[in-house]
């Protein structure tokens, strides 16, 4: 199982910015899917995860602001984020969960500042 996420970057506060990731070595229909985040200093905390069926849910930080969606045909996860702030400031990391093994994305940064 593989997982590759792009797409961060450098954003001002309110800005946007799209997250990818490509998953291979699963039938990555039947699988959820998530988002995760780390601050320096700080755990690995949920963002935002997608049933196999389409069923999304948020941390409460991020509600209004992201949008997590999948497109089964291409392998693919997405994460939206708009209006960012700076305490969105993190490494972002897609993940699935096989059984009892959990499979990690690289990480992609997401910096907002001025």
């Amino acid at each position: 199982v593989q997982l590759v996420d792009s797409g961060g970057g450098l954003v001002q506060p309110g800005g946007s910015l799209r997250l990818s990731c490509r998953v291979t070595g699963i039938i990555f229909r039947k699988y959820p899917m998530g988002w995760f985040r780390q601050a320096p200093g700080t755990q690995r905390d949920l963002v935002a995860t997608i049933s196999s069926s389409g069923t999304t849910n948020y941390t409460d930080s991020v509600k209004g602001r992201f949008t997590i969606s999948r497109v089964n045909t291409e392998n693919m996860v997405y994460l939206q984020m708009d209006n960012l702030k700076p305490e969105d400031t993190a490494v972002h990391y897609c993940n699935t969960k096989r059984g009892p093994l959990s499979f990690w994305g690289q990480g992609t940064q997401v910096t907002v500042a001025s």
